[in-house]
């Protein structure tokens, strides 16, 4: 059986993240810069946005890692043309 992911609302996220840690310094902002900007999967279900809670952690727990992933493309690099 497939495990289907923990989609979250915004609000619902960062009560997640509170209780993982209530002297958290993560923000409703911080979480809603990084659903814009691509870098924790979201799902647009209406006018809502679904966060996918184990991306958001899995981000938040190793973030340089993420970074460096997204950056190793290709896209941007001087190429060699033939």
């Amino acid at each position: 059986m497939s495990k289907l992911a923990r989609m979250r609302t915004l609000d619902e996220c960062f009560a997640e993240i509170k209780a993982m840690d209530e002297n958290t310094a993560i923000s409703k902002y911080y979480i809603r810069q990084l659903a814009l900007s691509g870098k924790i999967p979201v799902v647009m279900c209406g006018r809502k946005r679904l966060i996918n809670l184990d991306g958001l952690i899995d981000y938040l727990s190793n973030p340089y890692n993420a970074a460096a992933q997204s950056a190793s493309g290709t896209y941007g690099n001087i190429r060699r043309i033939s």
